[in-house]
């Protein structure tokens, strides 16, 4: 049976193309480590993390929260001991036994599943039964952590976007954002990974290290193993484009899946999702043979149409939140001129040279190399712009140069 088309969504384990070999690295790495999984957006991170929660091995069991709108740790560890309520009741009612009170409250069925509760009962128990949870979170986190070492379970917590909380937190209060990274990076150490029955995947979609050196923490992540989800390959586009259509009885033309991949340059998963969808869209409508003629027509829509739009503009509005000024203007100035440059690029000296001119001379020279290398670094990261060729830059995305170019160059 052909897969689904997902645009958007979570894509299920069965459906996952192209990660089969790196999810057996990352449950051989996390049998040993904890790990920080990093990846550009829209690129299928949360797919990989949810197939680790729906097909877990050696015996663990998982619990998953996305982070990104979290303010402080209180809600991190308030949303844990939900996730283990509505995910593995067993467990967790056989952690509280009779003694745990913050749990007191929740209940049970005769047979261990959890009765009806309405959305988010869980965190106004936990609150209840402690008026303080904000203040007392590390005891009630430690609690629930000790509790689980001593039951011998294996157990993997995923926390999705890490990133985006310690931002969040960072606004009001950068001290104790590093205050939770020093208490966390502590946990992670004690006991060491090799003896302790919990094991961490901290996912980030934007540049962690980068985050933590802007709070003077960048010390505080180096005992998590950093693993990158590949870019899928020119060939598996092509793969994904020639299966989806065969499989689904849509006729067309031999080159359209090298016209597909040469047009979204290094793919963002998402958007090569949405050209095939697109593709089949047209081919069953015409019941004709898809051609370059429909390739393109395709992509100009991506570009002008409103299909994309969002998912295209969430990239140039998100430099402003996450990158701090001056750095968010000069990273604008370098991608708008990015995506009127020709198809091999501009030199890293010349991206230096608009910088420059951008902010003019007044700083210290090695305060200008500093600024503009932190800009590369993080447009790389977040997979903005790639080294094309020696000492050669341009955008990853050929989509995203098209559309920037339209609208921002």
């Amino acid at each position: 049976m052909t897969a689904d088309f997902y645009t958007g969504s979570i894509v299920p384990p069965e459906d996952l193309w192209f990660r089969d070999e790196f999810i057996e690295q990352l449950w051989e790495k996390l049998h040993t480590e904890h790990v920080l999984l990093t990846a550009p957006r829209r690129t299928g991170k949360t797919s990989v993390m949810n197939h680790l929660r729906e097909r877990p091995q050696a015996g663990r069991l998982v619990v998953f929260q996305n982070v990104q709108d979290f303010k402080h740790p209180a809600d991190l560890f308030q949303t844990i001991i939900e996730n283990f309520y509505e995910q593995h009741p067993d467990f967790l009612r056989d952690l509280a036994g009779k003694s745990w009170e913050v749990l007191k409250g929740l209940a049970w069925s005769a047979t261990g599943k959890v009765k009806e509760i309405e959305t988010g009962g869980v965190k106004i128990v936990l609150r209840e039964n402690d008026p303080d949870w904000k203040a007392n979170w590390k005891t009630h986190a430690e609690e629930l952590l000790n509790r689980i070492r001593k039951s011998k379970k294996p157990v993997l917590i995923i926390v999705d976007e890490l990133p985006d909380m310690l931002l969040n937190m960072k606004i009001d209060q950068p001290q104790d954002a590093r205050d939770f990274m020093a208490w966390f990076r502590k946990q992670r150490e004690t006991p060491p990974p090799q003896q302790d029955n919990i094991r961490w995947l901290v996912g980030g979609s934007i540049n962690l290290a980068g985050t933590l050196d802007d709070l003077g923490g960048i010390d505080l992540i180096n005992n998590l193993s950093t693993e990158m989800l590949p870019i899928l390959t020119p060939e598996q586009v092509r793969e994904f484009v020639a299966k989806m259509l065969s499989g689904k009885g849509i006729k067309f033309h031999p080159d359209v899946p090298s016209l597909v991949e040469q047009k979204l340059g290094r793919p963002i998963p998402l958007f090569l999702q949405m050209a095939t969808q697109a593709l089949y869209r047209a081919g069953k409508q015409s019941q004709e043979e898809i051609t370059a003629t429909h390739v393109e027509k395709v992509f100009l829509s991506m570009i002008t149409g409103i299909g994309a739009q969002d998912k295209l503009q969430h990239y140039h509005s998100r430099i402003q939140k996450y990158y701090p000024e001056p750095r968010a203007s000069l990273a604008h100035k370098i991608l708008n001129s990015l995506s009127k440059s020709r198809t091999n690029g501009l030199t890293r000296n010349a991206l230096k040279t608009i910088c420059e001119q951008e902010i003019g001379t007044q700083s210290h020279s090695f305060q200008r190399d500093s600024l503009f290398n932190k800009i590369m670094h993080d447009l790389m990261n977040d997979f903005y712009i790639g080294e094309i060729k020696k000492d050669r830059f341009d955008f990853e995305s050929g989509l995203m140069k098209a559309w920037w170019k339209k609208y921002y160059g």
